[in-house]
């Protein structure tokens, strides 16, 4: 039997199948207690898949937004737009714990793998790491190549209690309000009285402050110190953490106003771990304020599918939209945003600036008057009001609010109201004095320059011959993209003469009629790298490890069952002979194979 090569379409098929959905795992334990051990198993699995490069895996946010709610298996994929979704218990008892996990197809709601591990506590991360690589192994099977590796999941404390401590702060944390902030940060440093070189639990704690700082919920310069000390500790740590460089990113553009280090430190984050969300959305960011608008788009996109129903992501492609000057669609998902969360400060923000260009001046003087006290900065009230009415040319109101603005800034959180005064020059014509404002936020490296640089509202400081020196300080050059080449696992003379060892031990051993077979397996038995053997399956033969497999299971099936010595079995019976070890499987890829279903075959011999 020959296998035919594959064609570029078929490849490209196989290939844009590769996504997951991890549901929150359900807590199974006695105690509702538990429940931030189960969400923590979950987000540990969304994590370790996230690092096979080539498999999207929507993030938490997304996968966590249908935790509790009874929604089919078909809609939750389309929603996600997923191929296959993973859905899963957890039972905590003492120190055992029983996990189970099963896959699912979920345009048809099709379960084609589930398994069950009852494991001591104390081996958690490697029953983690064991989940992870198995379902990695079961995607790839069944989907197509990607490079897995030896490990998903490594060992971050030696302490069990530290671990737990670390879960619990995680689950605080990601509920996004500062009270639960200060709770995630008492867990982390309880975890670090246990294991003081936990690094997860330093990133913890940078993460902690520097969001309470961004809420104003502390000091700024307090927080982001704070903040700056922690992600120092967890790189000496772990260097190689997408989160540290997350952090670290965010740092070098909050508080060093540095975009140049900002965008290295952000991809580097993202080469680590294509698939988080929070990454590219910032890459995006970053991209945007730089103008360079087809290489944001790329990274909105991919945090779209990653985190399609993240508020945070949606609220970035309604920024994407401001920014190209298409206000009324930018305005359209922000109310959208709004109706959801009517606290959002950067909706807010936005669209006051997407009112004052669509020239809804009056709807600006009023904006704050209907707006939660805690979404919006006194600096913002005056700034916005100041805008419309120098936009409206009402000059004298203008001046009064300036004023009042110039002793706003002079406060301990005047950033908000020192951009609006750089608007404001831009707006009144004085491009001298914005300048000399852009001049002087550079040195004290206050990031709103960069926020407010690029801004459609100022967008008249362009016509100025000095706009393109003070960009280049701000943003350098223009990204330069070279796409680089990727070394295949196995170069095309080898390709073919593994292609040929493959099928000379298919047709020998039939590895096949084991019907518990796996990819690694069969990569063993020809001493091949699972990796390499994936590849040679997608890119000389055209298939995935199932249906590879399957297809001489298919043809053993269509040997063996006019055989009158086989008469005594049953189709079921007679395909378990053959290897498979499902009816639902054996019957789909039979009538994939022949046209016909197995029954239909069989009345021709028997």
């Amino acid at each position: 039997m020959t296998v035919p090569f594959a064609c570029k379409s078929c490849l490209k098929k196989v290939l844009s199948t590769k996504t997951i959905a991890i549901l929150p795992f359900v807590n199974m334990s006695s105690s509702s207690e538990n429940e931030y051990f189960s969400d923590g198993i979950t987000e540990e699995i969304i994590n370790a898949l996230a690092q096979v490069k080539h498999l999207k895996v929507t993030s938490r946010t997304s996968s966590f937004f249908f935790k509790g709610k009874n929604i089919p298996i078909a809609q939750i994929g389309q929603k996600l737009g997923v191929s296959t979704i993973l859905e899963g218990s957890v039972r905590r008892a003492g120190d055992t714990i029983r996990i189970t996990a099963q896959l699912i197809q979920a345009k048809d709601d099709y379960h084609f793998w589930s398994e069950t591990w009852d494991r001591k506590l104390e081996n958690i991360f490697e029953i983690q790491d064991e989940i992870s690589l198995l379902i990695a192994d079961r995607l790839r099977e069944h989907f197509g190549h990607v490079e897995i590796g030896d490990h998903l999941v490594n060992q971050s404390t030696t302490h069990l209690g530290a671990y737990d401590y670390c879960l619990k702060a995680r689950y605080h944390q990601n509920q996004w309000n500062a009270e639960d902030a200060r709770q995630a940060i008492s867990f982390y440093e309880k975890a670090l009285k246990l294991d003081s070189n936990y690094a997860d639990a330093y990133l913890g704690l940078a993460d902690s402050y520097s969001f309470l700082g961004t809420v104003a919920a502390l000091p700024f310069n307090e927080a982001w110190e704070k903040s700056a000390s922690y992600t120092r500790k967890a790189q000496s740590l772990n260097g190689q953490s997408a989160g540290v460089h997350f952090q670290l990113s965010n740092e070098a553009f909050l508080v060093e106003c540095d975009y140049a280090r900002s965008l290295r430190e952000m991809k580097q984050a993202i080469d680590i771990n294509p698939n988080y969300a929070d990454a590219q959305q910032f890459m995006f960011f970053l991209y945007t304020l730089a103008g360079e608008r087809k290489l944001a788009k790329k990274h909105l996109d991919i945090a779209l599918g990653i985190n399609p129903l993240s508020e945070e992501t949606l609220f970035f492609k309604a920024y994407f939209y401001y920014m190209n000057s298409d206000f009324e669609e930018a305005l359209s998902i922000l109310n959208e945003r709004l109706a959801v969360n009517g606290r959002s400060i950067p909706a807010h923000s936005v669209k006051v600036t997407c009112l004052l260009n669509m020239g809804q001046y009056n709807a600006v003087l009023n904006y704050y008057d209907n707006v939660p006290k805690d979404a919006a900065s006194q600096g913002d009230k005056i700034g916005s009001m100041a805008l419309a009415y120098l936009l409206k040319g009402e000059k004298k109101r203008a001046a009064g609010l300036l004023e009042e603005l110039k002793e706003e800034v002079k406060g301990p959180n005047g950033q908000a109201a020192d951009a609006f005064l750089f608007m404001a020059y831009v707006l009144s014509g004085d491009i001298d004095a914005a300048f000399k404002w852009v001049d002087e936020a550079i040195e004290r490296r206050s990031s709103l320059v960069l926020l407010r640089y690029t801004d459609p509202l100022v967008s008249s400081l362009k016509a100025d011959s000095r706009y393109a020196m003070y960009y280049a300080k701000l943003f350098g050059e223009p990204t330069k993209v070279s796409a680089k080449k990727k070394k295949a696992p196995l170069a095309d003379e080898v390709m073919m003469e593994y292609q040929d060892m493959l099928l000379a031990h298919i047709e020998a051993h039939k590895p096949y009629l084991n019907p518990s077979l796996s990819l690694r397996a069969l990569a063993r038995q020809i001493e091949l790298h699972p990796n390499q053997l994936s590849w040679l399956l997608n890119t000389a033969l055209g298939k995935n490890f199932n249906e590879f497999i399957n297809h001489y299971r298919v043809e053993a099936f269509k040997q063996a069952g006019p055989d009158p010595e086989n008469a005594h079995l049953s189709v079921e019976g007679l395909a378990y002979e053959c290897g498979f070890n499902s009816k639902t499987v054996f019957n789909t890829y039979f009538k994939k194979e022949t046209g016909m279903t197995p029954t239909q075959f069989l009345k021709q011999y028997r």
